[in-house]
């Protein structure tokens, strides 16, 4: 591909050690959380939701962080590129974001 952004491979990398630093951490939460609620019962589907959710927002928080730190570096026009790239290639990374 002849033209790429300028922050993909900085987005690619700060996510890869999201990845890491988080395998046992969040994302193992988020995958124990999806696994309880969809296969809980009708009268504990809710409230499995609830705590799915919570840990998908918490996970979002943590990678909003992580954007946000990188981001105050930058200036201009850089900052919304760089969020938007980000935004883009986590959402693409972790579909359950949306």
């Amino acid at each position: 591909m002849m033209f790429r952004r300028r922050f993909s491979e900085v987005v690619t990398r700060q996510l890869d050690v999201f990845a890491t630093d988080e395998a046992d951490g969040l994302l193992a939460e988020a995958r124990e959380m999806k696994g309880k609620y969809d296969h809980a019962d009708r009268e504990e589907a809710e409230e499995a939701y609830g705590d799915y959710m919570d840990i998908v927002d918490a996970v979002k928080d943590a990678l909003a962080d992580m954007r946000d730190r990188f981001a105050r570096t930058l200036e201009g026009e850089a900052v919304e590129e760089y969020e938007s790239v980000f935004e883009r290639a986590a959402k693409k990374r972790w579909r359950w974001l949306v």
